[in-house]
């Protein structure tokens, strides 16, 4: 057999050709794209943060500040929470007035992101020139929260917008379904006898939202302790109007409240959740859960009966 040996210089021209071709099909091929990290999101208390998760899904990595069976209107930033400020992408909050220590702690951070407020767009209930900053307590209210939420994350992360859309969607039915519910379950209860006692003056929205007077020794906020005079005023309308029950909070001390409905005639009701979820795995652990709980809870003790069953 013939061999033919190519002389030095071909045979090195052939290599540095076909080196170049390897190099040029090698760079010549699609980059393949590196996946997206999550969204850093951190949401400024428990039932707003329950809301976003229900949103975002997977496509988030969510913190919350204020935790279940805590008191936002109390709560007291650590530098941990200043951390987790600065490493967000965005930060969640409540707005009207709710979260009145967070413009010290975004100060302290320096975060530089955009704040979201949930709230935009809701038309608040006031006491004087004061805004009430519950307004999760009305399902109405909080299907716009879901609105609000659903665009900022889509522009956050354009990609994700249909997951975005279609987990909103979802949860806004079921919010509105729920709501349908429970305003059917209160119509059976006569209006005259639809008043009840909490801790605070937390529950007015859902209270406009289903036709049921709630009273409060303390105001909208729990900062502070409510006058003798206001307690006094409060046993003494509660006498007078006949008031059947009240309910003690999970972020406040029963022992008030227990006092009122003794020295008032009424019983005690039972445990509503005003601000934050319950621990994992318990009663009120999700947002909607919490509204559940809630209203089986003022259904029972307006009738007088063991907690009434609402899906």
């Amino acid at each position: 057999m013939l061999t033919t040996v190519l002389p030095e210089t071909n045979r090195s021209r052939r290599t540095s050709l076909l080196s170049l071709i390897a190099l040029t099909a090698l760079t010549s091929r699609p980059a393949q794209a590196q996946p997206q990290r999550r969204l850093r999101v951190v949401a400024s208390f428990s039932i707003l943060a329950d809301m976003v998760r229900n949103v975002g899904g997977d496509a988030i990595e969510l913190s919350t500040l204020v935790g279940a069976d805590a008191d936002a209107h109390v709560f007291e930033p650590t530098p941990a929470d200043a951390r987790r400020l600065a490493d967000a992408d965005l930060v969640v909050v409540n707005s009207l007035g709710f979260e009145g220590w967070l413009d010290r702690l975004v100060r302290a951070s320096g975060y530089k992101g955009a704040v979201v407020v949930a709230s935009a767009g809701i038309t608040a209930r006031r006491l004087g020139r004061e805004a009430d900053p519950h307004a999760w307590q009305d399902l109405a209210h909080a299907r716009r929260y879901l609105l609000n939420l659903r665009e900022v994350l889509a522009q956050a992360r354009p990609g994700e917008a249909a997951g975005f859309e279609q987990r909103a969607a979802a949860y806004s039915a079921r919010m509105a379904a729920l709501s349908a519910e429970l305003r059917t379950a209160f119509d059976t209860i006569p209006r005259a006898q639809r008043r009840v006692t909490t801790a605070h003056d937390a529950f007015g929205y859902l209270g406009a939202a289903y036709g049921i007077d709630f009273l409060a020794p303390q105001g909208m906020s729990t900062d502070g302790q409510p006058a003798a005079a206001a307690v006094a005023r409060l046993i003494d309308q509660i006498r007078k109007q006949g008031v059947r029950a009240v309910f003690v909070e999970n972020i406040s001390d029963p022992r008030l409240v227990e006092r009122i409905a003794r020295e008032g005639g009424a019983t005690v009701g039972g445990r509503l959740y005003s601000v934050a979820l319950s621990p994992p795995g318990t009663a009120a652990d999700t947002y909607l859960k919490l509204f559940t709980h809630n209203a089986a809870t003022l259904a029972a003790g307006l009738r007088g009966q063991q907690q009434a069953r609402i899906r």
